[in-house]
């Protein structure tokens, strides 16, 4: 199975950061970016997606506003919320939309955490 993580964060900083990390820990990993929530949906029509990185404080929609339709167009999809917001009710949403949470900064061993639970979910 060729695992594909889609990278969505308005940051491209943060982008970079994810993706250097990923490829420094898997090889084969098809990665691609979104700058914002429109463009995560439109790279998830036009792509298979194994897992998701989601920022939720973004111009326009917030990330959290798009997990039901990630989850309509690829129903087995691993999404993480991958955010500097960590607020009770932030946390609270992620376990009613059953996916995982990890809190910025983004680190090697944040992302290594991000991919073990990509893993233990494929």
């Amino acid at each position: 199975m060729i695992k594909s993580l889609l990278v969505v964060d308005d940051s491209r900083v943060s982008r970079m950061m994810i993706i250097s990390f990923v490829n420094a820990f898997e090889d084969g990993w098809s990665i691609l970016e979104a700058a914002n929530c429109d463009e995560a949906i439109e790279q998830a029509k036009n792509n298979q997606i194994t897992a998701v990185s989601l920022d939720l404080n973004m111009p326009g929609r917030k990330g959290i506003e798009i997990i039901p339709e990630l989850k309509e167009l690829h129903p087995n999809i691993h999404i993480t919320i991958l955010t500097a917001n960590i607020q009770k009710s932030v946390l609270t949403q992620a376990e009613e939309f059953g996916v995982s949470f990890i809190a910025k900064p983004i680190t090697e061993i944040k992302v290594s955490e991000l991919l073990t639970e990509i893993n233990a979910s494929l």
